[in-house]
């Protein structure tokens, strides 16, 4: 009886080690995925990005894949901080939700913006490590 115990235990302990190995490569992901944002980093944005992403903005708009990568290199779209508030990660072995209140400063089309969003991002597990597969944001207040 104390063996099963143990072997419970331990069983469990483990699946929550792995669990918070995964939010953390997850939170890295995330804070790769900003970090290349603002530097314009077409190299480190590329593999963040799933082929079939869907990039919502708090006004409707809505950008795929090339469409981020050529308005970040065109510079359409600036970002020129983005600043969390909070974040809240949803992690399995294939896919996670990441909930995060940001403040966040750029230019569109030549007109300035700074916003409070909450963004929500889903994020896949592929073989090039995790990818956005969709962000949807929305103003706050």
């Amino acid at each position: 009886m104390k063996k099963l115990l143990l072997s419970s235990l331990f069983i469990i302990l483990c699946s929550i080690v792995l669990a918070q190995k995964d939010t953390a490569s997850v939170l890295e992901a995330v804070n790769r995925l900003a970090t290349a944002l603002v530097s314009k980093d077409e190299l480190a944005l590329k593999p963040l990005l799933h082929a079939e992403l869907a990039f919502g903005h708090s006004n409707g708009w809505v950008q795929n894949r090339s469409d981020v990568l050529k308005d970040m290199k065109s510079g359409y779209l600036v970002y020129r901080k983005i600043n969390r508030q909070s974040i809240a990660i949803e992690s399995g072995k294939k896919y996670a939700s990441v909930r995060e209140r940001i403040e966040v400063e750029g230019n569109r089309d030549g007109n300035d913006f700074k916003l409070s969003i909450f963004v929500l991002q889903m994020w896949v597990k592929t073989k090039k490590g995790w990818q956005l597969l969709s962000r949807q944001s929305t103003k706050i207040g």
